[in-house]
């Protein structure tokens, strides 16, 4: 598989409403940290990701994280 693109080198913190999101993993959608098809062509897929209640979330920017779509601070050893 391909290496994603790097987008960020920070979280991107947001307060969400309960619902589906759909995480980009490709690091090349213009609407980040969600997917808008850009990875269409390539390896990747965007991660689903649920909300049952509404929480402050802090998703994976640099898409290393090994507990995508979250930040586990990865991007710290970049």
């Amino acid at each position: 598989m391909s290496q994603p693109n790097i987008f960020d080198k920070k979280p991107a913190v947001l307060d969400l409403e309960p619902g589906k999101y759909f995480w980009c993993s490709c690091g090349n959608s213009q609407g980040q940290p969600f997917c808008d098809g850009s990875h269409k062509g390539t390896d990747f897929t965007p991660v689903v990701f649920k909300l049952e209640e509404a929480k402050k979330v802090a998703f994976c920017n640099c898409k290393m994280s090994k507990n995508k779509p979250l930040c586990d601070g990865s991007h710290s050893k970049l």
